[in-house]
């Protein structure tokens, strides 16, 4: 059957009543159809709402053509000339790589740290070891005396 843009396939697998089949094969294409009619309508802005708009539109343009403007004085990188580097020294950089280096050293303390720990400590597990088979040899002896 074929509604409008819609093409809908009926199989049928056992003897229905036909003509009711397509009455409601029609109901539901009829609702898609206007389903598919119904348009969202678009808001009207006012006059002064455009005006509002315009004129911020306008300031945020003329401050970066002035942003603009003073980058070309300055250099096409964005980078201002000050005759006294010293007033304008960027500490916060220099904070950031010492914190980063000592970050880095306490990191390395402390794996040479934790390393040093696991070989004590893999030396005791040798030792206890050698020490549980010594007694188990003493026990295997003094039980192999007494027969």
């Amino acid at each position: 059957m074929f509604f409008g843009n819609l093409t809908v396939k009926v199989y049928l697998t056992a003897p229905f009543d036909l003509f009711v089949l397509k009455d409601e094969v029609r109901a539901i294409a009829s609702m898609i159809e206007k389903q598919a009619q119904i348009v969202v309508k678009q808001k009207g802005a006012s006059e002064a709402e455009k005006s509002t708009k315009a004129a911020v539109l306008a300031q945020y343009a003329n401050i970066t053509d002035e942003e603009d403007e003073d980058e070309q004085a300055h250099g096409a990188s964005g980078s201002f000339n000050f005759g006294d580097k010293s007033l304008f020294k960027n500490t916060n950089v220099e904070a950031v790589l010492v914190a980063k280096k000592a970050e880095r050293e306490k990191a390395r303390d402390d794996a040479q740290k934790k390393k040093e720990q696991d070989k004590l400590q893999r030396e005791k597990d040798k030792l206890a070891k050698q020490e549980r088979k010594e007694k188990e040899k003493k026990r295997t002896q003094k039980g192999e005396r007494k027969r």
